[in-house]
């Protein structure tokens, strides 16, 4: 499995917090946080175990749920219910990053 896995996890953890405070005032926005974090993982794990167009599939799948959580981010903050450390965004930026790679 790629070394980049662990950040998407780590990702996963630090944003828990954050998904906590949005349910708060958006239920719906919260689980669709949840939804996207939650696919980088597994589209990459999938990714890891398959072969071909599959893969490359699986790897920009991952790449779209990893753009997905950056938005669900960033409309929380535009609604003032979060304020996603800089943390979460560096994790996201090299997810995104090596997700594009993978799939060039």
């Amino acid at each position: 499995m790629l070394k980049v896995y662990g950040v998407a996890i780590e990702m996963i953890r630090e944003i828990v917090p954050v998904i906590a405070q949005i349910e708060k005032r958006d239920v719906d926005l919260a689980r669709q946080l949840k939804r996207a974090a939650s696919s980088v993982a597994l589209n990459m794990a999938e990714a890891s175990g398959s072969r071909g167009g599959i893969r490359n599939a699986r790897y920009r799948t991952a790449l779209g749920s990893a753009r997905e959580t950056r938005a669900c981010l960033d409309v929380a903050e535009a609604f003032g219910y979060c304020a996603a450390g800089e943390r979460v965004r560096g994790q996201l930026s090299i997810l995104s990053t090596t997700l594009w790679k993978l799939t060039a």
